[in-house]
């Protein structure tokens, strides 16, 4: 383990009725690391964080933090805070007693509880609410409440799972600043897990794409996006799938364009066309029926549905040939 590393995932399976839910996941996280764990609903996502907090038990791997072996120790001794979706704050306790509660189940001196939940409230903007409860908040307070209260007994890592979910867009884009504040306030690492690839992408410094219960690629963000290493990811990222001499090709879709009159393209009829914030959005599908968008400049109204059309691209990333497909791309 190097100096930096802070959590080490090795060959982490599961299974559930015996259908394998993960399977041989390895994965670091460095001091102070802000780790985007991305993927679709039912990927697993929220499976490796509950094996990693000891929620549950893995049918094969290990995870070790600072070097000990997790393996047989409960969730509350592990060092290791989980934030849910849903806030989960005690519904008869103030915003001070939920805060309170980890220091307190620690046996800490009362003048250090004291200490630590003024801190927390103080970095989260919540001394003005220490007395209310939970129903006596909004959405992104009992948000602010949760994570003052996972971080107050001090973890080593923090594990959040979608805690923007259940909030606005506007909100969402607020705690996403608070958080990544807070958490860099306190150089606590962090896995977060989204299925939103642009949350993802843009709040880690690190992303891990898991598809299917494998983690098929973790690098940089730029890395991870201008490089997918397979079709899978490319797909999950946003990208087009489109033919080329050489192999499969990921293709931005404001990359794709309507070829003019007596231009080279390959033919797609239109099935689907909208508004998009960047212009005209068009989906068409292939001859081998593949479906692809398109988004058109913002002056171009485009094709209507059920016409056909020629499609063509000017840059695209290569994709990993057929007999590395299924390898795993890790940095």
């Amino acid at each position: 383990m190097s100096a930096s590393e802070l959590l080490r995932i090795r060959d982490l399976s599961s299974a559930w009725a015996g259908v394998p839910v993960l399977r041989h996941v390895s994965l670091e996280v460095a001091e102070g690391e802000f780790l985007a764990l991305m993927g679709p609903n039912g990927s697993g996502k929220t499976t490796l964080l509950r094996l990693i907090a000891g929620l549950d038990e893995p049918t094969g791997g290990s995870v070790e933090l600072r070097g000990r072996d997790l393996v047989g120790v409960p969730a509350h001794r592990r060092g290791i805070g989980m934030l849910f979706q849903d806030a989960q704050l005690f519904p008869e306790r103030s915003v001070w007693e939920n805060v309170a509660y980890g220091p307190q189940i620690q046996r800490r001196p009362a003048a250090e509880v004291e200490s630590l939940v003024t801190e927390m409230l103080e970095l989260l903007r919540l001394r003005s609410l220490a007395d209310r409860r939970p129903e006596e908040l909004s959405g992104g307070e009992r948000q602010r409440a949760a994570l003052a209260r996972t971080l107050a007994p001090g973890p080593s890592v923090v594990l959040l799972d979608e805690p923007f979910a259940s909030v606005d867009a506007e909100l969402r884009r607020e705690m996403r600043a608070e958080f990544r504040r807070v958490l860099s306030a306190r150089r606590t690492a962090a896995i977060f897990v989204t299925h939103d690839r642009d949350e993802g992408l843009f709040l880690g410094d690190r992303v891990a794409v898991l598809l299917d219960g494998e983690l098929r690629q973790t690098g940089s963000p730029a890395d991870v996006f201008e490089h997918p290493i397979d079709e899978r990811v490319a797909r999950f990222l946003g990208y087009n799938i489109v033919p080329a001499p050489a192999g499969p090709m990921a293709v931005d879709p404001s990359e794709l364009t309507l070829a003019r009159s007596g231009e080279p393209g390959v033919s797609a009829a239109v099935v689907a066309r909208g508004w998009s914030p960047q212009g005209t959005g068009l989906l068409v599908r292939a001859a081998d029926g593949s479906v692809w968008e398109v988004v058109l400049p913002k002056d171009e109204v485009g094709p209507p549905v059920g016409s056909t059309v020629q499609i063509r691209w000017q840059r695209g990333v290569p994709l990993a040939t057929s007999l590395d497909r299924d390898r795993p791309h890790m940095e």
